[in-house]
């Protein structure tokens, strides 16, 4: 099992955050604009958790290389099932430098935008925090 599941699923969220690279660029599923940086896609990892509901990685797929995963998942929002799949690709140092995540239905989507909307205000203060 890759570190990062391991990190997620275990809810070791210090341990995820430790395999991110400083320039990390986390693109939502729900948000136009990418976000720069390693305190605010932390920060946002960790919101991501406090809403989804019965979290689990289902699938890993890896290149040869080992530099790009998906992990595919399943939650809850909001009452509303969710399929996901977090697309990671890893610097030379092993650190993630791209966080890519897709869900689908759309339904369940607009639910994900609406509780991570909701939970921004803390995001916010927690990455400038950090």
């Amino acid at each position: 099992m890759h570190p990062f599941r391991k990190a997620v699923e275990n809810g070791d969220l210090d341990a995820v955050a430790s395999l991110l690279a400083d320039d990390v660029v986390f693109t939502s599923p729900v948000a136009y604009k990418p976000y720069p940086g390693k305190a605010i896609t932390a920060a946002i990892l960790r919101g991501v958790l406090r809403v989804f509901e019965d979290f689990t990685y289902i699938c890993e797929i890896a290149n040869p290389d080992g530099r790009d995963h998906a992990f595919v998942f399943t939650a809850t929002v909001a009452g509303k099932q969710i399929q996901g799949c977090d697309f990671l690709h890893f610097d030379d140092d092993g650190k993630i430098d791209e966080f890519t995540v897709m869900v689908r239905p759309l339904s369940a989507a607009q639910a994900l935008s609406e509780a991570m909307g909701a939970q921004f205000e803390q995001i916010a203060r927690e990455a400038a925090e950090q």
